[in-house]
């Protein structure tokens, strides 16, 4: 430990919401100076107590102290006056605004002209100009937001948090969106925060990231704390164990199914630019899991979203189980029993402000109609009641809106709500994403079962265990276009690497 100093203390912290007891009397301390991990299971309570600390939340219970000192945190300017910023696991820019105007929106520079007051551009982008060159980013202040990557804004919004000089960033998942380069960019920039005595309480899934930045683990589950440990004294088992309170010594479900007839085909596949992908062509057998696996840029995405047809194909066949065919929609799409599981479950995926029941059913409302446009509620409920068992969904019913559950539990739902099409294809992206290493297995081993059962799956995947451990196949691609297909049994972290940056032996 860099210092003995506790700059912040949550002491004895509740947090109750309609049903459920998200925060169970949790005292977290954090030294000056150290990276403070935070660690749980989805649905641990790890959000909540931080935005308790943001403001976001307040707590039923409980004292915040800042260097010795209690404070009250009524709203996130109560927290930004305080010294505490926060960088959220879901980026809401405004997209299309620039870059600098995003950064210091709320407090822009601003210069007097007579008895008038206007922002002040020349000052804000010099201002910009600094922060970037400070952490060496070469990003243009006068960009369009929404024209950037994904990465790109995640980086935005970590220069964002340093720029309000906070003594305490919490990190909610900032590496989920990041490429390996820009994870390294991170962990200088928090290398050099922590030399400033600033404190980061990170919050992340990926325990080779844990072990290897922090100073500190706490770990919570189920609303409560488990404990506080140096880093230094943990491996990845034990922080599992006492993540999810019992072993999992197996991280991938042990399949036996041999995959069987060709179901897709797709020969010479080109998308028109930007963004494009050339001549792929490749199959998917019956009962089969093909990985696709390559860097940021490589058209993964767009390949499956052209499948499902949210993109437009320029050349090309595709052919479902002998037939061609052509998919111009996911309507179409969903009428040759395939279904997509978006990236971006938040902007793609859920209806936020929806309950469960409602978006476990409105990918199949025609199940449920009744004469007179009418739905048969009774049937919504029963069909959401047993997605919910199905996929031990952690909610207090199914009325209750999905935007309060986890990651994990939203991406069950929509697990849920894609089965209720009955599909025979599934296309999957990155269908673990920012959930933790027990929710992975719970939904490894229902990808595993709906292969058994006969289901092709398509399953793009960015980390690598996950890569080598679930798919029959792993399809690598690289600048739009089919690099290497190789067995799962025979590959190697090496080899998929290889054909993904074009590495030479």
């Amino acid at each position: 430990m860099s210092n003995n100093k506790h700059v912040l203390e949550m002491n004895n912290i509740s947090k109750e919401f309609p049903g459920v007891k998200a925060l169970d009397n949790v005292t977290l301390k954090v030294h000056a100076g150290t990276v403070h991990a935070l660690m749980g299971e989805n649905g641990a309570g790890k959000s909540t107590l931080m935005k308790c600390l943001f403001g976001i939340y307040k707590p039923d219970a409980g004292d915040i102290l800042l260097n010795g000192e209690k404070v009250e945190i009524n709203s996130s300017s109560d927290a930004l006056g305080n010294g505490i910023s926060m960088i959220h696991q879901e980026l809401h820019p405004v997209p299309f605004r620039n870059v600098m105007e995003n950064i210091w929106l709320g407090r822009f520079p601003l210069k007097s002209c007579g008895p008038f007051k206007f922002v002040d551009e020349k000052k804000m982008y010099k201002d910009t100009r600094e922060l970037f060159a400070e952490l060496d980013m070469d990003i243009q202040p006068e960009t369009i937001i929404g024209k950037l990557s994904v990465s790109k804004i995640q980086l935005i919004e970590i220069a964002k948090a340093v720029s309000y000089h906070s003594k305490v960033i919490v990190m909610d998942e900032p590496t989920s969106s990041l490429t390996g380069n820009e994870v390294v960019q991170l962990f200088t920039i928090i290398g050099q925060l922590r030399s400033r005595g600033v404190s980061i309480i990170y919050i992340s899934h990926k325990m080779e990231e844990i072990l290897r930045i922090a100073d500190d683990v706490t770990i919570m589950r189920d609303g409560k704390l488990i404990g506080t440990w140096p880093a230094c004294e943990l491996t990845t088992d034990l922080i599992i164990s006492k993540m999810v309170g019992r072993d999992l010594s197996q991280r991938f479900p042990e399949r036996s199914n041999i995959p069987g007839e060709v179901v897709l085909q797709v020969g010479g596949l080109s998308s028109p630019a930007p963004k494009s992908f050339k001549d792929v062509s490749f199959e998917l057998r019956k009962g089969e899991i093909l990985g696709i696996g390559g860097l940021v840029g490589s058209q993964r995405t767009e390949l499956i979203e052209a499948l499902f047809g949210l993109r437009n194909v320029e050349a090309g066949v595709i052919s479902i189980k002998g037939k061609q065919v052509k998919i111009k929609s996911p309507i179409v799409a969903k009428k040759h029993k395939m279904a997509l599981l978006t990236e971006e479950r938040r902007v793609t995926g859920i209806f936020p402000i929806l309950s469960v029941l409602e978006n476990t059913s409105i990918s199949n409302l025609i199940r449920y109609q009744k004469p007179y446009l009418l739905l048969d509620d009774k049937r919504r409920a029963e069909d959401a009641e047993k997605g919910i068992k199905m996929f031990r969904v952690k909610t207090p019913s199914s009325k209750t809106l999905i935007q309060n559950l986890s990651g994990g539990n939203q991406q069950k739902v929509l697990l849920a709500r894609w089965l209720l099409t009955e599909p025979e294809i599934l296309l999957l992206d990155e269908p673990t994403r920012g959930i933790d290493v027990g929710a992975k297995y719970e939904i490894y081993a229902i990808i595993s079962e709906l292969a058994a059962q006969g289901k092709s799956i398509i399953m793009i995947s960015s980390e690598m265990p996950e890569l080598l451990g679930m798919p029959d196949r792993i399809l690598v691609m690289r600048g739009g276009r089919v690099s290497g297909i190789l067995d799962a049994k025979d590959a190697t972290e090496e080899a998929i690497m290889r054909l993904a940056a074009e590495l030479t032996t």
